[in-house]
């Protein structure tokens, strides 16, 4: 089992990033120690069923679609309600096509047994990616976002993250935003802690963080 950083972990990571490092010592002195969201209440399905429902969307359109969602289901969020849903409500609740069947495959894959979200604190980050890419409409950012905000894994770096990248380049100073490529070695510096410095750096450009 990976245990989940605490908040003691977090602001002992946050305070070793300033340390070593001039600007996330700037960023440090701005934000102070590194503080994630609570996780979602009520556990990864939710928060992975949220995160779809999210993805390209403002947050205020996201929210308002979100809750429609939600209020579909008198009691708790589980792969079984999703599915009793007939289309016609889920397309009502605002959700555009592929999210509907975005999360049909994710309770199905996890009613079948081929996403475990029970076992998911066992698993290494880059495994748990590979599981959670098998269902349709998740991809690596959401996976890495459920990594750190649900999980709280302490070392999760993610370059496609454009708050993630263009944090960076403000903060460093950089003429342009670094490309993934190239921010996968810039996170080098940040071992063991790039999840507290992805923190800051969505600080550095006053984004909202991202929620898993």
């Amino acid at each position: 089992m990976v245990r989940p950083a605490s908040a003691k972990a977090l602001a002992a990571a946050s305070t070793e990033l300033a340390d070593r490092d001039p600007v996330m010592a700037r960023l440090y002195a701005e934000h102070g120690p590194c503080q994630l969201r609570q996780t979602n209440p009520e556990g990864p399905f939710a928060a992975l069923c949220r995160a779809i429902v999210f993805q390209q969307l403002a947050g205020r359109a996201a929210e308002t679609i979100h809750g429609r969602f939600r209020a579909l289901i008198d009691g708790p969020l589980t792969p079984e309600a999703v599915l009793a849903l007939p289309d016609e409500a889920l397309r009502g609740a605002g959700l555009s096509r592929n999210k509907m069947l975005s999360v049909q495959d994710l309770s199905t894959k996890v009613l079948g047994g081929s996403v475990r979200l029970d076992r998911i604190s066992g698993l290494g980050d880059e495994e748990l990616i590979d599981r959670l890419t098998t269902v349709r409409g998740i991809g690596r950012w959401t996976a890495e976002m459920l990594l750190i905000f649900e999980l709280r894994r302490i070392d999760v770096w993610p370059v496609d993250d454009l708050g993630v990248r263009a944090g960076y380049g403000r903060a460093y100073g950089l003429a342009e935003t670094p490309k993934p490529k190239a921010l996968l070695e810039l996170g080098e510096p940040f071992r063991p802690y790039r999840s507290v410095a992805a923190w800051y750096l969505w600080h550095a450009v006053d984004v909202r963080t991202p929620e898993a």
